[in-house]
């Protein structure tokens, strides 16, 4: 017996709608919850327009879609990063924020500075890693050197010119230049800048012979012509700049890289930690997050929490003995 109109009608609706239910661009998508709290802040250590700067816009712009709250970068500049990270120590637990640091801060700075004003390991808990950057050495154009070997053979010879320009005091690149020193024999003065830019300013002028900072910061006046990178701080050549030889290749048994990783004050909430380092991870596998790093020659990182903390531990063993030994004090 064929089914009634009515009968018909209804195994019609019936089936559509299983069809409508088992189509996945029709399905409703569960929408995850709006972070609790309210917007979340990005703090930078830094002024506007540097890599932090870029880096923690990068994934900011991405983060917002994800967490579904407004994302703002805040810049903090002073005192080499660590003002950032004594304001960020004292966050009351119910907001949102991270700071994105680099080793200057978390690493080197609780070593040489007395007073620090924060510990890394008490006060912050690692979220993510988010890229690494290698380091150049590059001098001045009237500098009669073309490969790191005659440097040090013209530092050698002139010692009175061994002064290395820095970003910063305190920063990796100054204890690069204290051990390029005693590998070249002769003691080298370091000149702290108040960062990159006016760093960069003095090395195109002559004011300064040689200058160590990231080579997301010397490549373009390199690239012009303006001065030259003659090495680099990778274990291996950079996809960025395959020309460059690395340090251990020009003789100088050193291999080092600097990171950017977010950190979150001690207050915050596990559960609320776990959710951000899930979404900035989820954001640093993005096609376009990735192509935006590489195009600021940074090497973007997909980490998880716990090997963001494993990072830390080992990076910490290599580079405090070397921080030590040097006798630094601000």
């Amino acid at each position: 017996m064929r089914p009634t109109l009515s009968r018909r009608l209804t195994l019609a609706c019936a089936a559509a709608t299983l069809a409508l239910a088992a189509t996945p661009a029709l399905r409703a998508q569960p929408t995850a919850a709006p972070l609790e709290g309210g917007p979340l802040r990005l703090v930078v250590g830094y002024p506007p327009g540097g890599a932090n700067d870029r880096v923690a816009r990068i994934v900011g712009d991405k983060l917002q879609a994800s967490l579904g709250v407004p994302v703002i970068v805040e810049n903090k500049p002073g005192a080499g990063g660590r003002l950032a990270a004594q304001q960020t120590r004292a966050t009351p637990a119910g907001q949102n924020v991270l700071m994105l640091a680099n080793p200057a801060v978390m690493v080197v700075a609780p070593l040489v500075f007395k007073d620090n004003g924060y510990d890394p390991e008490r006060d912050f808990v690692p979220v993510s890693q988010v890229n690494e950057y290698e380091f150049a050495l590059a001098v001045a154009q009237a500098v009669p050197v073309r490969e790191l070997g005659h440097l040090m053979a013209w530092l050698r010879a002139n010692p009175e010119k061994a002064n290395f320009g820095v970003p910063a005091t305190g920063s990796l690149p100054h204890f690069f230049g204290l051990m390029l020193g005693e590998r070249a024999g002769t003691r080298a003065e370091i000149v702290g800048y108040k960062g990159s830019g006016p760093l960069m300013t003095d090395l195109m002028g002559g004011q300064v012979p040689v200058a160590i900072d990231t080579f997301d910061t010397v490549v373009a006046p390199h690239e012009a012509g303006r001065i030259r990178v003659l090495a680099m701080s990778g274990a291996k050549r950079s996809p960025f700049a395959p020309s460059i030889p690395t340090f251990k290749e020009a003789g100088i048994d050193i291999v080092a890289t600097g990171w950017n990783t977010f950190f979150a004050p001690a207050t915050m909430p596990a559960d609320k930690v776990a959710r951000l380092a899930d979404a900035i991870r989820t954001a640093m596998q993005d096609p376009e997050v990735q192509r935006r790093f590489a195009d600021g020659k940074l090497v973007p990182v997909v980490s998880t929490q716990a090997q963001t903390v494993a990072m830390l531990k080992a990076y910490r063993a290599q580079w405090a003995p070397v921080v030590q030994k040097s006798g630094y004090q601000p």
